[in-house]
């Protein structure tokens, strides 16, 4: 595990390159015929529609293999019922490589109250049901009935965010590693270029997965630690009155606990392992210490094991220090190596500048993809976010480090927008990525980096090492507003507005320039209880972001709008919080239109809250602080009432909770009120017809107060939440 990584663009070219890039990646022997292929050496089987276009899992992977020399196929969105549909290009040199897509399965076809969604974003015509809930498993099975000789690597997102044992929101439990459920050679997280990379010219070479099981970047079943490895014991949290000094998971780096050293060759788990104790002096190299955590059996029967895992498994997450992990599950294990090391400038470059089509593959004809819809006009400046949101899959996934693209090849990409995709009127819809801000944005000392083991580097303030000054991205900005040709240059990726303020130059660029009428940001939340279990800034800081934002607007001449994201039941929030929410929206003149519930998605720290009911945040004991979690769904629906405080058919279930919390002063026809004493006709549980009773005082009128968030917006909803 060497932290030096290999040049992504080093490596000697397979001998297929010869054929030159394909038009689009092949979906059919057809296609392969024209190209000259009698065989592909990688198939992906993917869960969305296959768009060549660099914001798509599958055209990233399929081009970057690519330009290493592989010829790579696309089966996307087959029919899983058989494995006909994974046969038709043939059985593959190497491997399949299978993803559900750029969203997890569950979390694409579920709402939040598991209703299932009319809709699929990543399908051609929006059709829904085109990809099988748990697409990872379902697909590896298929692969495995079409060629069972053939490796299968499963990576994307949901294979990412399932590495580990972990909480399923769907049914309701812990869930084993999708690697061992999917029964998959090898699972890649994260960005997994450099390991795709690596694996894929290791397998050309003749080489197995096997000798290349301690790839960056990957997961492999184990029946054992291999002999020369440390042990850090993480199975289990301090008991209150035990008097023996257990391993610290959550040390410094510079320190080394008590650890354990298996010096004999492999072993299955039951079997007597040689232990030898490791004074506490002992300096550990970090390439060959593991930590074990809590088995698959610990954290299914016992929730605060689950949340020690999961804050273990987040602190292991700096490519600098993190060290290998592994979880037991029954007689086999689950080994997770170190994350991936970021890609450099140049990489990023040569990855974003592949020959890809920016369409849609002309198999789908006109059909519309309404994610392709989205982005086809934006560019992704970055990866990675060091916000640590805990409710947020991004920084699990991409990780903390931003990498970033130059400012000639961002520049450059939005020429080929002008030059080269259909429809294109000169209005770039989006510059930016998991956030709009982080370009560039770093530690001020790599020694630091390497040595950081914060959750975010913005919480509970901004981490006085990051480096936070935005003008490369203003001149960036102004850059590419002036190219010709381009009209516009609007932002639509999430704002954090707590560092834009650090910068008031890049506020007044973003506000005078680069906003279409409406900005959305997302505070997430008012009160200090919730958004300290969400690790988001105090609303004070969206306070000074108003007025910065209120300022510049008024210079320019322009009336511009501030549209905040809350969500609600998230975990550690009360309904008084909720209740004080809806009464800072009713003081500030918002109307939600639409309200966003708490979804426990895999891995993320705050389903390690839902699920276990301790603040991994913190040190987890069996004593330490508990998370209330609202999980009825009648309570659900109350905090979602409380953000639509507006909404007539909401009113009869606020009133009799106001009047169960004491706070019936907050019903009312007066300004000071939260909902009102009459129910209009139609609406709520009143009967149609019904209206408010005449009193001796003149009929009040109940007009509908127009909001900046009830006016219809002009811009794209945003890629990311931030």
């Amino acid at each position: 595990m060497n932290a030096k990584a290999h040049p992504l663009f080093s490596y000697k070219k397979h001998w297929a390159h010869k054929f030159g890039p394909a038009p689009f990646l092949p979906m059919s022997r057809e296609e392969m015929d024209q190209l000259g292929w009698d065989s592909c050496d990688v198939i992906i089987v993917t869960g969305d529609a296959y768009v060549d276009h660099p914001s798509f899992g599958m055209a990233v992977i399929g081009r970057t293999l690519e330009a290493q020399g592989f010829r790579v196929g696309i089966i996307a969105q087959p029919d899983w019922n058989s494995a006909n549909d994974f046969m038709k290009l043939g059985k593959p040199n190497l491997y399949f490589g299978v993803t559900a897509g750029n969203m997890d399965s569950m979390v694409n076809r579920y709402t939040s109250d598991r209703k299932i969604r009319s809709d699929d974003a990543y399908t051609a015509g929006g059709m829904a049901g085109k990809r099988p809930d748990r697409a990872t498993l379902i697909y590896t099975q298929r692969c495995r009935e079409a060629f069972k000789d053939v490796p299968v690597v499963i990576g994307g997102i949901e294979a990412s965010l399932r590495r580990a044992a972990q909480f399923d929101y769907w049914q309701e439990k812990v869930r084993r590693s999708v690697l061992l459920d999917s029964k998959a050679d090898i699972l890649l997280y994260g960005n997994a270029e450099r390991a795709l990379v690596e694996l894929t010219h290791g397998l050309a070479q003749g080489k197995t997965i096997e000798d290349m099981r301690h790839l960056r970047g990957t997961a492999v079943a184990a029946k054992g630690v291999p002999a020369g490895w440390y042990q850090i014991d993480s199975t289990e949290v301090d008991m209150p009155g035990q008097i023996t000094q257990e391993p610290d998971p959550y040390q410094d780096t510079t320190q080394t606990p008590d650890c354990k050293l298996n010096d004999e060759p492999a072993a299955e788990p039951d079997a007597p392992q040689a232990i030898k104790f490791i004074p506490r002096t002992t300096k550990l190299p970090r390439d060959k210490t593991v930590i074990r955590l809590p088995s698959y059996e610990q954290v299914k029967s016992d929730p605060v094991l689950y949340s020690h895992a999961s804050r273990v498994l987040h602190l292991e997450s700096n490519p600098g220090n993190a060290r290998a992990l592994i979880q037991q599950h029954g007689n086999r294990y689950v080994w997770i190596n170190p994350p991936p090391i970021p890609l450099e400038t140049p990489e990023m470059d040569g990855v974003f500048e592949l020959p890809y089509q920016r369409v849609p593959h002309p198999v789908y004809g006109d059909a519309k993809i309404p994610a392709y819809d989205m982005i086809k006009f934006s560019v992704n400046i970055m990866r990675g976010c060091f916000g640590g949101c805990t409710f947020c899959s991004i920084t699990e996934h991409e990780g903390r480090i931003i990498q970033n693209r130059s400012e000639q090849s961002i520049l450059k990409e939005v020429e080929a927008i002008r030059d080269t995709t259909p429809g294109f009127t000169g209005t770039i819809s989006d510059l930016g990525g998991p956030t709009a801000n982080m370009w560039r944005l770093a530690c001020k000392d790599k020694e630091i980096e390497k040595n950081c083991r914060k959750l975010s580097c913005v919480y509970p303030g901004i981490c006085e090492n990051l480096h936070t000054d935005q003008m490369p991205l203003v001149k960036l900005y102004r850059k590419a507003r002036t190219i010709p040709g381009i009209k516009r240059v609007l932002i639509a990726s999430g704002l954090r507005y707590d560092i834009a303020v650090e910068t008031p130059a890049y506020v007044k660029e973003l506000v005078q320039h680069h906003v279409g009428g409406y900005l959305k940001i997302a505070p997430e939340h008012t009160e200090t209880n919730a958004l300290s279990k969400m690790m988001k800034p105090g609303i004070g800081t969206y306070d000074r972001f108003k007025q910065m934002f209120d300022k510049y607007s008024k210079e320019a001449g322009k009336e511009q709008y501030l549209i905040p994201y809350f969500i609600a039941a998230h975990p550690g929030t009360t309904d008084e919080d909720m209740m004080n929410l809806a009464l800072w929206l009713k003081r500030n003149g918002f109307r939600a239109d639409q309200v966003q519930a708490f979804l426990p998605s895999p891995m993320a720290l705050a389903t390690a809250m839902w699920h276990g009911g301790k603040n991994p945040l913190k040190r987890v004991k069996r004593d330490s602080e508990d998370v209330v979690s609202p999980k009825g769904m009648k309570q659900r629906r109350l905090h979602k009432a409380f953000l639509r405080y507006h909404d007539a058919n909401n009113w009869p279930l606020l009133r009799q909770a106001l009047k169960d919390m004491g706070r019936a002063d907050l019903i009312g026809n007066g300004k000071r009120h939260l909902i009102p004493t009459y129910q209009p006709a139609g609406t709520g549980n009143a009967p149609e017809g019904a209206r408010r009773k005449k009193t001796g005082q003149k009929q009040q009128v109940f007009r509908t107060q127009r909001t900046m968030a009830d006016r219809p917006s002009t811009k794209k909803p945003s890629r990311r939440r931030r």
